[in-house]
């Protein structure tokens, strides 16, 4: 959420409607902007022009000319690659914005989309 006053990014752990929050992926991919209007479908052009991506966010990271980190799944190969690094929202969503009035929504703000996971040890294969 942005202040309008100030234009401060404040991160929730609120999350959108068509968020499942399981897999972490929008449960109507191919209808979401009849569903929420407003969604943002981010290209590179847009990436430029929005301040408010995480900065673990890919498409922030590339228009910034940085490499994808290794638990990107662009990089890694797999999807599971972001929950096993600690960087997805699974199991921190603490609801979706349908049950949350603005005010209520204030309370649920939060930092950790502005953190790096910790590095973990590389698991060992067999």
């Amino acid at each position: 959420m942005e202040d309008e006053d100030t234009g401060e990014i404040a991160y929730t752990d609120v999350a959108c409607r068509l968020l499942d929050a399981g897999s972490c992926r929008c449960s109507d991919y191919p209808n979401r902007q009849a569903h929420v209007p407003d969604c943002v479908r981010l290209t590179p052009e847009v990436v430029l022009e929005i301040g408010w991506l995480p900065p673990t966010c890919g498409y922030r990271l590339v228009s910034e000319g940085k490499d994808l980190p290794s638990w990107h799944p662009l990089v890694s190969g797999t999807p599971d690659s972001v929950h096993e690094a600690g960087i997805s929202v699974r199991g921190r969503v603490s609801g979706l914005e349908t049950q949350f009035g603005l005010f209520e929504i204030v309370e649920h703000i939060v930092s950790w989309p502005l953190r790096w996971p910790r590095r973990r040890p590389a698991p060992v294969r067999r």
